[in-house]
Formats: structure tokens, sequence, C-alpha cells
């Protein structure tokens, strides 16, 4: 096990090497002269010290642009390696300080999108395929596909108007009411839980229709395999068959998805969060991409490419946790 995750690790950290370049390639070609752009605008501030051309030459050479695409990309992952990363050009702060500001909340609310997901979409999966043809399954087949096809700015809107326009239980956006700074510091904190309510439940409704799918799916492959009905023949429980054969086994292709779900837990809700103005990473990044903010579009990149590795290691790790078939080697 141990030869195995460091031969993983050495591989991801060669493919991360790579993405790295990829994208570092495509930054640097881009045609709107994002870095001009920002040069012109430093230039232009009440009580600049440096001229256009010599702030210029100061961001070429801090990212390493007049090095050429190989050089200036060594330049800059000499720095991401020392931990260096730069300021941020939309948030005028150091990236990693903006990256701490923001990481939290999308972790909060992808960590609670990701553990009712789990409690709804799973159980229903499970019952629909026990229950095959019955109007259980059908209910539960029509359930999902209607979350699967709902794109996330129409359940964000219909919620927006249904709690907030017509019966007013919560705030359109944002993550504070109006008399936040007179409330108690845990008046505080049920008031920020109040506005992740929303886009909780909107996470929650356009994730559950895949996950419950897929665990019907493998529970009904499950459930027809010749050891399940060798069990029944047996007179074992249908509790004990279901719960300790038959989910233990459909467990399996589950650790793939849920695996992989752990870049979304830390990368934020890009359309979420921006739709309920939820001040975390996903909107962060959305508003440092509008404002061609490359220091912090970087560090997000390389942060949600190492989260993508490190969740495809997991999801290979499990596999000998859930199945002891399963040897790596």
């Amino acid at each position: 096990m141990l030869k195995y995750t460091v031969k993983r690790l050495l591989y991801s950290v060669l493919i991360l090497f790579f993405v790295m370049f990829i994208i570092y390639i495509l930054m640097y070609n881009m045609p709107s002269g994002y870095v001009e752009t920002k040069a012109r605008e430093l230039a232009s501030r009440p009580g600049a010290t440096k001229s256009y051309a010599e702030w210029l030459e100061d961001l070429n050479a801090q990212y390493g642009m007049d090095k050429g695409v190989v050089g200036g990309y060594f330049v800059w992952l000499g720095n991401a390696v020392r931990g260096n990363w730069g300021d941020s050009w939309a948030w005028t702060i150091p990236v990693t300080q903006e990256f701490h500001n923001t990481v939290w909340y999308s972790f909060a609310l992808g960590f609670a999108s990701f553990i009712f997901e789990i409690l709804i979409a799973i159980p229903l999966g499970i019952t629909a395929a026990r229950k095959q043809y019955s109007f259980t399954d059908y209910f539960t087949t029509v359930v999902a596909m209607v979350c699967i096809s709902m794109p996330t700015f129409f359940v964000a809107t219909v919620l927006k108007y249904v709690l907030s326009v017509k019966l007013g239980w919560f705030d359109l956006s944002g993550m504070q009411g109006r008399d936040y700074m007179t409330l108690t510091q845990f008046g505080k904190i049920l008031d920020v839980a109040k506005h992740f309510v929303m886009p909780l439940i909107t996470l929650v409704i356009i994730s559950i229709g895949g996950l419950m799918r897929y665990t019907r799916t493998n529970m009904l492959e499950v459930l027809n395999a010749d050891y399940i009905r060798t069990a029944r023949a047996k007179g074992v429980p249908e509790k004990t068959v279901i719960n300790k054969h038959a989910f233990r086994n459909t467990f399996i292709p589950l650790v793939t998805m849920l695996g992989g779900t752990l870049p979304g837990l830390f990368s934020g809700a890009l359309i979420t969060e921006t739709l309920f103005s939820i001040r975390g990473i996903g909107y962060a990044s959305y508003t440092s991409m509008t404002q061609a903010d490359i220091p912090f579009i970087m560090f997000y990149l390389a942060f949600i490419s190492i989260l993508t590795l490190l969740g495809n290691l997991i999801s290979d790790l499990l596999y000998a946790a859930v199945d002891p078939r399963v040897r790596l080697s």
C-alpha cells in the first residue's frame, strides 16, 4: 500500500507539472493584454510613482512574461513552490490571504450539501432498486431526472421567488442581514447560517439526481447477482441481505463518485455563490476571472488541480478498504 501510494503521488506531481504548464501557456497567450491593462491601471492611480512602461516592465518580470513561455513558467513555478503566489489584482491583497478569507465559506456550504446529498440520494436510490417498477421506483426516477435536468440558475431563481419574494423567509442574496452588527456572536452565526439555506437547497437539488440514479443502477445490478439469490434461498433475512451483502458491494462503485467530490468541498460553487452573493472561493474566482486577476486565477487553478488528483488517489485507496478483493500493488 505504501509503495503504491508513493508511486501515485509521484505520478500526480508529474501530471500537475504539465497541467499547470498548459494553463500557463493559455494565460501567456491571452489576446486581451491583461498585463498591459493592469499596468495602465496602476500607472493611472492617484499618487502613482511609476509610469505605464515601468509598471509593465515590473509585471512582466514578476510573472516571467519577459522570458518566454518556458522560462516564464519556471519563474512562476519557482515562486509557487516557495509559497510566493503574489498579490491579487482584483482584491489588492496577497492571493493566499484572499483564499483564506473565502475558502471556509465554500467548504461549509459544500460539506453541508455533501452530507444532505448522501443522506437523501443513497437511501432513495436503494429503495427504488428494492421496489423496482413500483410507484416508488417511478416517482424516484422522475424526481432524479427533474433534478438532473434543472440548471442551477433556474433552481436559484425559483427558490428566491418562492422563499424570499412570496414568503419573505430569507433575504434575496448576501451573507448578512440588516441588523447583523447588533447581534450577539451566536446570533451572527445563526444569521449567516440562515443566508446559507437557499444556496444549500440549490446545491442539494441539482446534485441528488445523479447520485440517486447511480445508486439505483448499481443496486439493481448487485441484487440480481447469484450470491444474493443464494443468500435469499438460504433464508437470510431480507434486511441482512440488503444492508450487509448488497449495499457493501453497491458502495464500491460509489466510492469513485464520492471520492471525486473532494474538489467540490473546497473549490466552491461558482454559479450558486455568484447568484446568492456568497463570498466564497467560487465567487472570488469568478470575480477574479472577470477582472483578469492572473495571480489569483493561477493559484485557484493549481489548487483545483491538486484537489482533483488527491480525490482520484483517495478513491483508489478506498477500494481496498471497502473491497478486500482489491489489492493495490
